[in-house]
């Protein structure tokens, strides 16, 4: 009788699961897909922007950069106010202001614009990335939460896959159409769709599992028991603050985040310079990394999720991403070698950065948790900005890319070992602070 209760409540389980996978995560995914398309479109607008309002490599470096500044320097409150106002406004509030000013780019004439627009976005878009964090912290449970994560964070590779050719696309076919050139339609088009998203944000999502009218009061217990939020305990965010290894972790994504970032600005450019100048063409090579690394993110998440291990889940791809991108400079010229080795890299790149995501929340417990996750990014993420400036001005110096590359290759090598030197205690935050 024992063993029949027990296989009905593993059925029970799963089948919550199977509900909360097809109610949140296609939707998360494709709210952050157009995040990382209005982040990165501009690495293939560059094509035809740059020459055309006579930008050089390092102004184009800092400009696409520059939009981490502004997402770090809100990423905190942002996050902070989430708790209060609720998912659901929250995630509106946030779609519907960057897509605005996502479609604005197109009105863009000089540095000083680009700059300012790329700052703006960042602004408007803080918060985004580490409220659904925090939010699918909210639904799943530690051994759940690598695979809710690697589901919702394949819009990264899935937006390499798909704007690599919707922006190739959309440059050649409507260049001219309503008195606006090809790069310009780049932006108004992958900006538009997140306003809609945004208004459907407040009609698709609950703030919580309680809130949920898709729950039944009996999956509702289920999930509270899943989770343990019978027992949380509440602790101050100014604790998780002052906890040094929150730092090393920040840190460590710092390197992650730089050298992911600018690979998927100048991922477009360095393909360039391997003798590709067809701008379709140029579209359909630069998806093939996102491709490799969208299985790369699923297969680990997976993984670490059955093994109950995060850190060197996270730290070995990085070590093995770093390896590949400096190896890459070794086979410039040769268009295939050097796909090969930025595929590899970039996959091992993501992997890292998606067990990455699963270690803050299994670490920082509570209310607080909203806010320990932002500062962690809020000091990572400012990667963002330097990875792709360190390779515009290396560029700029020397007239190609390899010094740049070489500098951005050993920021993950640099994660690898904080994560592997910053022992985690077997206990979370919260449960040392309220013990």
């Amino acid at each position: 009788m024992e063993a029949i209760q027990t296989a009905k409540g593993r059925d029970d389980v799963l089948a919550l699961y199977d509900k909360l996978n097809w109610r949140l995560l296609p939707f998360l995914l494709t709210c952050y897909l157009f995040a990382y398309l209005d982040r990165v479109n501009v690495g293939f607008a560059k094509l035809q922007m740059q020459s055309a309002l006579g930008f050089s490599d390092a102004a184009y470096g800092v400009g696409a950069g520059i939009f981490f500044l502004g997402y770090v320097l809100f990423e905190l409150p942002s996050n902070l106010m989430l708790p209060r106002v609720g998912a659901r406004k929250t995630f509106c509030r946030i779609l519907v202001l960057w897509g605005i000013t996502s479609a604005c780019m197109l009105f863009v004439r000089n540095v000083p614009m680009f700059y300012g627009m790329r700052f703006l976005l960042g602004i408007f878009e803080a918060g985004f990335a580490l409220g659904m964090i925090y939010y699918l912290s909210c639904w799943y449970g530690p051994t759940r939460m690598a695979r809710a994560i690697a589901i919702v964070f394949l819009a990264g590779p899935i937006g390499g896959i798909v704007g690599g050719p919707v922006s190739a696309w959309l440059m050649t076919t409507f260049a001219g159409t309503a008195g606006l050139a090809g790069w310009q339609w780049v932006f108004l088009a992958e900006g538009l769709p997140c306003i809609v998203l945004g208004i459907l944000t407040l009609f698709l999502l609950s703030d919580r599992p309680a809130d949920a009218l898709w729950l039944s009061a009996d999956e509702k217990r289920l999930l509270a028991t899943e989770l343990g939020t019978s027992s949380a305990r509440d602790h101050s965010f100014k604790a998780v603050a002052r906890d040094p290894r929150v730092y090393v972790l920040a840190f460590a994504y710092f390197c992650i985040i730089a050298a992911i970032y600018a690979i998927s600005f100048w991922l477009p450019t360095i393909v360039k310079a391997q003798g590709v100048t067809d701008t379709i063409q140029l579209g359909w090579y630069s998806a093939i990394p996102y491709v490799a690394a969208a299985f790369g993110m699923y297969f680990i998440g997976r993984r670490s999720d059955k093994h109950g291990e995060r850190r060197f889940h996270c730290a070995v791809p990085a070590i093995t991403g770093a390896i590949l991108l400096a190896a890459s400079i070794l086979v410039d010229g040769n268009l295939f070698a050097s796909l090969v080795l930025l595929t590899l890299g970039t996959t091992m790149l993501w992997m890292a950065y998606t067990v990455f995501w699963a270690i803050p929340p299994e670490y920082i417990k509570g209310p607080a948790a909203a806010g320990g996750i932002a500062l962690i990014n809020t000091i990572g993420l400012s990667g963002g900005f330097w990875g792709p400036a360190i390779i515009g001005w290396a560029k700029t110096a020397t007239g190609n890319m390899h010094l740049g590359l070489l500098m951005v290759a050993c920021l993950p090598l640099l994660a690898s070992i904080l994560l592997v030197v910053n022992k985690l205690p077997s206990r979370s935050v919260s449960a040392q602070l309220t013990n």
